[in-house]
């Protein structure tokens, strides 16, 4: 015999039409692997002290659970996996100061970004990979900045990281060479590993990196040539090697990189001429080259680069004439020719410049008449520097009507100094003194002249 099966009561029924959806978004809240959450929280951790992660965030990738400086990514496997992590700057979680680099950021198998700035400031701490490696390591960018008790040399397990595009390494205390397996990492798009304390040569691998856009080596101690095979670097757009102690001439072949925007040698032991064919440079906007003993002439091709914005080639001991080519550049801003053995006159063209508003070509051996109008004068001020130049002068109209330009009127105030040289190109705009003297000296040899005769 068959029972009936009583009816659920209005109220029974209205509380399981309520309860239900909370169980179902229960069951449909998916959360990361165990062990990759396990390993992330170990890390905050060691790294922070701002809040209790795994108290206040059970569930990093939760939406609306998240803290600031993680980012997530759904993988393949359907699940939420730590793509970012973003340490030091505000509002990322701060570094708290027993923070040590924390490894099992490469155990993090999804991760693509992390970032350390101003983090490790108290313990001295390295760059240490775990035992076990990841096979395929999905890390894209490496940024290590501004951490001064960040010391060691660059571990060259780094170069397992094959995916990596992007590795900054600056303004830390790392020491020891550039390990060359370093230059294995094809993918890199932008090395910056300046204001470090590294040494030895730049290695010949470098070469390898035929995808790089950014190389940033500057303020550390590094020694020998420029390798040759930089020249292979032809999607390079800025190199910066300054303030190191690299020596010899620059090599040939910097014609090839003509996607270069930015070259910084400064501050180097670099001597001699400079490579042919600079004139192919095209993209170049900044040439930043001082405090090296060249002891050469002036570049003549640096005036054929028409995007060329800044020259800086002060303290170099360049001799020769101030090449006519660079009154062309029509997108010149700033010219310092400082301190170097520089003669003959400035040639006329630079008041014609739209864009210029520093130029120092101070504590040369120039002469003539300075070739600037009275507008150009005003219009540059204190940022116009020609001090040291002995056989400069400026003509008497523009006395009044600019501040210190660091040179005399013409026919004033004579030093010991080579006299002034007026050239046929100043003689429309004749020194006023020196103009009186001639006529006077002329007058002198007619009336001898005559008294001669009579």
């Amino acid at each position: 015999m068959k029972t009936k099966r009583a009816l659920p009561s209005p109220t029974s029924l209205l509380f399981h039409l309520l309860i239900t959806p909370l169980f179902l978004c229960e069951a449909n809240t998916v959360s990361m692997p165990p062990s990759e959450s396990e390993t992330l929280f170990t890390i905050m951790d060691s790294m922070s002290s701002d809040q209790q992660w795994r108290r206040s965030h059970p569930n990093p990738c939760a939406p609306g659970s998240s803290w600031p400086g993680i980012e997530c990514k759904t993988g393949p496997d359907r699940l939420p996996h730590v793509s970012r992590l973003d340490f030091g700057s505000a509002p990322n979680p701060s570094c708290k100061s027993s923070a040590s680099f924390p490894h099992l950021i490469f155990s993090l198998p999804f991760l693509q970004s992390v970032f350390f700035f101003n983090c490790f400031t108290h313990l001295p701490t390295t760059i240490i990979f775990p035992i076990k490696l990841l096979p395929n390591s999905s890390l894209q960018q490496l940024s290590l900045r501004s951490n001064p008790s960040l010391s060691g040399q660059i571990p060259p397990l780094i170069s397992s990281l094959t995916s990596l595009q992007i590795l900054t390494l600056s303004q830390n205390k790392l020491t020891g060479a550039i390990p060359p397996v370093l230059f294995s990492l094809k993918n890199l798009l932008h090395l910056d590993l300046s204001y470090n304390k590294l040494t030895g040569t730049i290695p010949l691998q470098l070469g390898n990196l035929n995808s790089l856009l950014g190389l940033d080596l500057s303020y550390n101690s590094l020694t020998g040539l420029i390798p040759h095979t930089i020249s292979q670097l032809g999607t390079l757009q800025k190199l910066d090697l300054s303030s190191n102690a690299l020596s010899g001439a620059i090599p040939q072949g910097l014609e090839k990189l003509r996607s270069l925007s930015f070259i910084a040698l400064s501050n180097n032991r670099l001597r001699g001429a400079f490579p042919k064919g600079l004139s192919k440079l095209e993209s170049l906007q900044y040439f930043i080259m001082d405090n090296n003993p060249m002891h050469a002439p002036l570049p003549v091709d640096l005036g054929l680069l028409p995007k060329l914005q800044e020259i800086q080639l002060e303290n170099s001991g360049y001799s020769g004439v101030i090449p006519e080519s660079y009154t062309r550049l029509m997108n010149l801003s700033s010219l310092s020719l400082a301190n170097n053995k520089l003669t003959g006159e400035i040639p006329p063209g630079f008041d014609s410049l739209p864009h210029v508003f520093h130029l120092n070509l101070s504590r040369n051996s120039l002469i003539g008449v300075v070739p600037f109008d009275s507008s150009f004068l005003r219009r540059l001020g204190k940022n116009l520097d020609l001090s040291g130049n002995r056989g400069l002068c400026l003509n008497p109209e523009d006395e009044f009507s600019v501040v210190k330009t660091g040179v005399g009127v013409c026919g004033r105030n004579v030093t010991s100094g080579p006299s002034p040289k007026i050239s046929q190109a100043s003689t429309s705009r004749c020194c006023y003194g020196s103009c009186l003297l001639a006529n006077a000296l002329f007058q002198v040899v007619l009336f001898l002249g005559l008294r001669h005769h009579r």
